[in-house]
C-alpha cells in the first residue's frame, strides 16, 4: 500500500489519564468516534480518577521523540493534537519533532489550567509554549484562564475575548478557538459562547450551558477538530463540528466513578454519515 492509499490518521501527543476520562484516552475515543485512526505519543502519565490526580510521571524526552518518530515513519498523519506537555524540556522536544516532520495541521490545546482552576504547566514552560508551539499551531484552543496566561491580560467578557484573539494571533498562531465556558453566567443569556477566528473572520458558536461538572472537554474539543481536519473539512467547519460534538457528548455524559465528575459519551455523540 502506498502513501496515497493509506487512511488519514490523527496523532495525539499528550498525557495519559488512568481514569479514562481525559487526555490520551479521551483523544483516542474522539478519533474513533469520527472513524479516524488514532495514534498516540505519551508525554506524561498520570494516576488519577474522578476525584483527584494522585501522581504524575514525565517520561524521558528521548523516548517521547522515539514514539513520535515511529508514528510518522509508518502512518499518513493528517493532523497532530497537542495536549498536556508538562515542562519546557518536553515542549522543546515536541517542537523539534514537529519541525522535523512538518505535519499539515497542528491543533494545540495549551493545557495550563484545568476546568477546576488547577495550574497544570510549570511556570518556566510558558515562554517555550509561547515562542515555539504557538507559531507552529494551525489552531490553538485555550480556555479563558489559559488565554489570560498566554497574553498577560484579564478576559472577563465577550468583548475582551475578541481582544484576546487579536493578542493570541499577534503571538503567531494562525487561528484561535477561544472557549468561553469560564465567563460568568448571564441569567438573561444562559449559554456558552466560543469564538473561532482565522484572521479574516470571527465566528461565534453558542450552546446552552449545561449545569454539570465534566472532565475531558478541552481534550475532546481539540481532538475533534483534528479528526475533522483529517476528514477534509476546513478549520471553521472543523471547529463548528467539534463544538457540536462536545456539547452532544456532554449531554449524554455519565458518571463511571465515585466522584461527581461526568465523563463524556463519545460514541453516543458520534457523527453519522
Amino acid at each position: 500500500m502506498n502513501d496515497a492509499t493509506l487512511p488519514s490518521c490523527a496523532l495525539t501527543i499528550a498525557g495519559s489519564d488512568s481514569g479514562g476520562g481525559a487526555g490520551i484516552q479521551a483523544d483516542l475515543k474522539t478519533f474513533a468516534a469520527h472513524r479516524v485512526h488514532g495514534l498516540s505519543a505519551l508525554a506524561a502519565l498520570t494516576a488519577q480518577h474522578t476525584r483527584a490526580v494522585t501522581a504524575v510521571h514525565v517520561p524521558d524526552v528521548g523516548f517521547l521523540r522515539a514514539q513520535i518518530d515511529a508514528c510518522f515513519d509508518d502512518f499518513a498523519i493528517g493532523a497532530v493534537k497537542l495536549g498536556m506537555l508538562a515542562n519546557a524540556e518536553v515542549i522543546l522536544a515536541v517542537a523539534d519533532a514537529l519541525e522535523h516532520h512538518r505535519p499539515a495541521h497542528v491543533v494545540l490545546d495549551p493545557v495550563m489550567v484545568s476546568t477546576s482552576g488547577a495550574r497544570l504547566l510549570e511556570a518556566s514552560a510558558l515562554d517555550a509554549l509561547r515562542t515555539r508551539l504557538l507559531p507552529m499551531a494551525t489552531l490553538v484552543t485555550p480556555n479563558l484562564p489559559e488565554a489570560e496566561l498566554l497574553i498577560g491580560e484579564r478576559v472577563e467578557d465577550v468583548d475582551a475575548m475578541h481582544g484576546a484573539i487579536d493578542a493570541l494571533q499577534a503571538l503567531g498562531t494562525k487561528a484561535v478557538l477561544l472557549k468561553g465556558g469560564h465567563l460568568p453566567v448571564d441569567a438573561a443569556r444562559d449559554e456558552v459562547v466560543d469564538l473561532f477566528a482565522d484572521g479574516s473572520l470571527v465566528h461565534p458558536m453558542s450552546h446552552a450551558r449545561l449545569k454539570i461538572d465534566a472532565h475531558g472537554t478541552g481534550c475532546t474539543l481539540a481532538s475533534a477538530v483534528a479528526a475533522n481536519l483529517c476528514l477534509g473539512r476546513d478549520l471553521r467547519e472543523s471547529s463548528i463540528a467539534a463544538t457540536d460534538y462536545v456539547h452532544a457528548a456532554l449531554r449524554r455524559g455519565y458518571r463511571p466513578g465515585r466522584g461527581n465528575v461526568l465523563v463524556l459519551d463519545h460514541f453516543g455523540a458520534a457523527p453519522h454519515g
